[in-house]
């Protein structure tokens, strides 16, 4: 048997960590890109969507239509060239990207108070800025 990778581990480690915050989440990982990505950016295209979230163009078609569709996002026709259609985040979806975004994170503040010690919560404090430096490194968010 061989010995498993620091990847490996540390995948293992997280995957039931975060099946557990997205168990209460009742939109896709995908769809929260989306809504994310139009939080932080504005208004954007489907082409730039698809393009700043690593999925299809036919998949981003098909989220963005089921955003639409719950009142989450809407598509306008560009002012000047009547062909370009934006897609912008609704109130109600701000308000539906913070609850998604809360979602799972009072179980987790718990879980951090109740189980680890003062030094484990300091050792998960200080490797916060190096999953960030290898999210930063990545592609795909």
């Amino acid at each position: 048997m061989t010995h498993p990778t620091l990847a490996q581990e540390l995948r293992e480690a997280l995957r039931p960590l975060l099946r557990r915050l997205s168990s209460e989440r009742t939109i896709s990982l995908g769809k929260m890109g989306v809504l994310g990505h139009l939080a932080e950016h504005g208004p954007a295209t489907a082409s730039a969507l698809a393009v700043a979230e690593s999925i299809s163009p036919q998949a981003i078609t098909m989220a963005v239509r089921e955003l639409e569709a719950q009142g989450l996002v809407l598509r306008r026709h560009d002012d000047e060239d009547r062909r370009r259609i934006w897609i912008e985040l609704t109130s109600a979806g701000r308000e539906k990207l913070a609850r998604e975004r809360s979602a799972g994170l009072g179980w987790l503040d718990r879980a951090i108070r109740e189980k680890l010690t003062s030094a484990e919560g300091q050792a998960i404090e200080a490797v916060i800025p190096v999953l960030r430096k290898l999210v930063a490194e990545s592609s795909v968010e």
